[in-house]
């Protein structure tokens, strides 16, 4: 409880779960316990430790009223949040969905613009061209012919089509 006060919440966590671990029947370990795991944000694992502590010893008013009371507002509210921003962002996707226009892509200028860059690129693979970067450090372009293949020479560094 003293970790607690002091705001060291894992600390808190670990000598609660020793004092449980020790004396496992002790109602106010597992309060404490609770506690501890409500300081970390774990309320599921505190509504454990408060049901565990109200098994023990069933009459505490302050384990029902206060503990126990107080952590399901908490995991409501987080049910709550969590829906809430799951429904944000599901509206946030159909706003972008809707953001994307529809194009046809099989309009006249679609068909004609990649017949273009078809034709475009055959010339370009019947044209073998070369880039040799020689160890030198010059860049030449060789185009390739079809009966007189380039041979480089042994200054060759880096060749690439």
């Amino acid at each position: 409880q003293v970790l607690m006060s002091l705001h060291e919440m894992f600390p808190a966590v670990h000598a609660a779960e020793m004092a449980v671990q020790r004396n496992p029947r002790s109602w106010d370990a597992w309060q404490t316990l609770g506690r501890a795991q409500l300081g970390l944000g774990e309320i599921a694992l505190a509504i454990r430790s408060f049901q565990v502590s109200l098994h023990i010893f069933p009459m505490n008013p302050e384990v029902w009223k206060e503990d126990l009371s107080w952590a399901r507002k908490l995991q409501e509210q987080q049910k709550a949040t969590q829906t809430e921003s799951v429904q944000a962002l599901a509206k946030g996707k159909e706003l972008v969905q809707e953001s994307i226009p529809d194009y046809d892509f099989e309009s006249d200028e679609i068909v004609a613009v990649c017949a273009a860059i078809a034709e475009k690129e055959k010339a370009l693979s019947a044209a073998k061209t070369m880039v040799i970067v020689s160890a030198s450090g010059t860049v030449e372009t060789v185009i390739e012919q079809d009966n007189c293949p380039a041979t480089p020479d042994e200054t060759l560094f880096i060749k690439a089509r």
